[in-house]
């Protein structure tokens, strides 16, 4: 339909944030330095965000889009206040063996690791468990995020060079976690961290089926549009599957 949006001048926007504070839809949000269109069924057109722009850098235009969804706006408000309910009770958890931390990323090799070293891990933050995970943490935004099972790294052994590299993770047991606290919490990262992917890798067994699910249904509640892959592992090692979770069917099997 033709209607009446914003449009964002990258050139003048200097990612002050302004903007993304005055949307109350939820509609922006500050992506490598720059304010973004989440998505355009969250925008009205109405232009809250143009009066907080101090370098002039969006103005609404008459052009076609998707339609403004006030029922996906409503399910992004109500995550975006799950999620800071989460921050805040994480903020004042005081354990310091969960404290957020970020490390930096590691060379390919250590410096002087000669034949015989193991390889630098490619870790990038702490905590990792899902249930200990600040949905505001840093490390998070933006990031692809590995939803990871907790048995996935016995099966795997080049886990870290093959998946970690480059990528946040949290890691959940779908068997043995509450499945409603895994999916709010997991509601909440979407929300909050606006992920520009997720990758879920499970175990081929049945009772691990639930991880995926659990993302779905999050992303759902979130009124997030995240790609989710699926990787499926065998108990013996080996990416058994690999799927999207847009309808379609399986892309590959080793």
């Amino acid at each position: 339909m033709k209607r009446k949006i914003i449009r964002i001048d990258e050139s003048k926007c200097d990612g002050c944030g302004e903007c993304a504070k005055a949307c109350h839809e939820g509609a922006l949000a500050i992506l490598n330095g720059k304010a973004k269109l989440v998505s355009e069924t969250y925008c009205d057109g109405l232009g809250a965000c143009i009066g907080e722009c101090p370098r002039g850098a969006i103005i609404i235009e008459e052009r076609e889009a998707a339609g403004f969804d006030e029922a996906a706006v409503s399910r992004r408000q109500k995550a975006a206040s799950l999620a800071a309910r989460h921050a805040a009770a994480q903020a004042h958890a005081g354990c310091p063996g969960s404290a957020m931390r970020s490390f930096a990323q590691p060379v390919a090799e250590a410096p002087g690791a000669g034949a015989g070293q193991p390889p630098p891990s490619q870790l990038s933050h702490w905590p990792v468990q899902l249930r200990l995970l600040n949905p505001a943490a840093p490390f998070l935004q933006g990031a692809h995020l590995l939803l990871c099972a907790d048995c996935v790294p016995f099966a795997v052994p080049d886990l870290h060079s093959r998946y970690l590299n480059g990528h946040a993770v949290a890691v959940s047991c779908p068997k043995l976690d509450d499945v409603a606290e895994t999916v709010e919490r997991l509601t909440a990262i979407f929300a909050a961290a606006r992920l520009s992917r997720v990758t879920v890798l499970r175990m081929e067994v049945p009772c691990c089926g639930g991880l995926a699910m659990a993302a779905l249904k999050a992303r759902e509640a979130a009124g997030a549009t995240t790609p989710i892959d699926l990787h499926i592992i065998g108990v013996r090692g080996g990416i058994r599957v690999e799927a999207n979770m847009h309808g379609k069917g399986p892309a590959a099997t080793h």
